[in-house]
């Protein structure tokens, strides 16, 4: 074991960050960016944050957080009470085949038993200021163009980017980059990350409008989603929400997990579901409060590798949203978190060699968390595809009690292995199971 003169002189040789130089570059300060840079700078690792754009900026998104995401916020020692601005929930209302159900979030050992809500133009600077606070150099519209690489090896040695509102070109280097600017991830794309094919697209699109019920304690799910001019009247491979913002409120929008087989006009679909909500909503035009916007889903794993000549992918850089729910927050947190433990292995290695066999080890958690999981969820959504097993019975299938119990346990992915439920065991086993490659 080496003496305290020993690492004093390694320390020495190790070049110092400057001001353009760090240990680590994360490129995107969304909540996989963020949640990754805060847990590499409190280990006293140097962190550049790049984000594009100039807090607070807008995203779209559902704003509801499952207890898996208020898990990562407590551990960031975010303040998640009422007081702090957010708006708790006690759990999922599924509503299908005229039948509403509510189901609470369990009581589990690793998670809280509540969920939260908070607009994502707020949320996403919470937690990019969090980063800076525990160390992080964020630097904010810094638009990252490209890799720069080792001619010999390929390998990243850090990015160019065009800097504040003179766009000034500036070159960051680290012997490590995290790739987390999100679907598009130009990153990637250039250092040959490409999108996996035979894994599904998904789209969510949403809006807001004022409504009495804006504080409603159950995030809320319509699972009878569907093709609104086909004669069939199929159901759709998604959802559609409303989650009450606690402001006078409610982000409305719907998901669908799989778009290779269907060619709709999302928003026109959108408006149409809206004006079909019951009276006591208050839907109606005049109440919508911002336009619809949209987004692709990339789902289950589908860029990759995740690790290779020294460029991370977590968030939806990576595909971790779920194809099952298209939940994308939780686990686009997890994954920032994975990388960032990894790196900070890598870094006490001593040799190349260990430092590289350490970095492999982050493809292998990201596949052991979520694979089997995510084929899971694949599964479901291509069921709800397929209208010759659904049919017309569809609606009044997924509105049986008990299979809507299955479809909430599926869509939380909250469940212990020791649990005494028989439910929540088979999907554990089912979810370590499942093929997920």
């Amino acid at each position: 074991m080496p003496g305290p003169e020993q690492q004093l002189r390694a320390e020495r040789q190790r070049p110092a960050p400057t001001e353009d130089s760090a240990d680590v570059i994360v490129v995107g300060a969304g909540p996989a960016g963020s949640t990754a840079a805060y847990h590499l700078a409190r280990t006293g690792l140097d962190v550049l944050l790049l984000e594009k754009s100039a807090f607070p900026r807008e995203k779209v998104c559902g704003d509801g957080l499952t207890p898996r995401a208020v898990k990562q916020l407590v551990d960031m020692g975010i303040d998640v009470s009422e007081e702090a601005g957010w708006l708790h929930n006690k759990g999922l209302r599924l509503i299908s085949g005229h039948r509403s159900l509510e189901f609470d979030w369990p009581e589990l050992s690793a998670f809280p038993g509540h969920g939260l809500v908070r607009r994502r133009a707020d949320f996403d600077e919470l937690l990019a200021r969090r980063a800076a606070a525990a160390g992080a150099r964020l630097i904010e519209r810094a638009n990252v163009a490209g890799p720069l690489t080792d001619q010999r090896s390929g390998r990243i040695t850090g990015v160019s980017a065009k800097v504040g509102e003179e766009r000034r070109p500036v070159e960051y280097r680290a012997p490590l980059v995290v790739a987390a600017d999100g679907n598009s991830t130009r990153l990637s794309v250039a250092m040959k990350r490409y999108r996996r094919t035979d894994r599904a697209m998904g789209v969510a699109y949403r809006t807001y409008f004022t409504t009495p019920r804006h504080q409603d304690r159950y995030l809320e799910a319509w699972l009878d989603l569907r093709h609104p001019d086909d004669p069939a009247h199929r159901l759709l491979p998604g959802y559609a929400w409303v989650f009450g913002m606690g402001d006078g409120t409610a982000n409305v929008g719907l998901g669908v997990l799989d778009t290779a087989k269907t060619d709709l006009d999302w928003r026109e679909l959108l408006r149409r579901w809206c004006a079909d909500l019951p009276p006591g909503y208050g839907y109606h035009p005049e109440a919508v409060t911002e336009p619809i916007r949209g987004s692709a889903l990339p789902m289950g794993l589908n860029r990759q590798p995740h690790y290779a000549d020294g460029l991370l992918l977590i968030g939806d850089a990576g595909g971790t949203v779920s194809p099952g729910t298209g939940e994308g927050i939780a686990y686009a947190m997890e994954s920032g978190r994975y990388a960032a433990e990894t790196v900070v292995q890598a870094h006490a290695r001593r040799t190349d060699r260990g430092r590289e066999l350490a970095l492999r080890a982050y493809p292998q958690k990201l596949r052991s968390a979520y694979a089997g999981y995510f084929a899971l969820g694949r599964l479901a959504a291509d069921l709800l595809g397929r209208p010759r097993l659904l049919g017309a019975a569809g609606a009044a299938g997924l509105g049986h009690p008990a299979l809507l119990k299955v479809a909430f346990r599926l869509m939380v992915n909250l469940t212990e292995p020791d649990s005494k439920d028989a439910l929540d065991r088979l999907l554990h086993l089912l979810g370590r199971v499942a093929p997920g490659r």
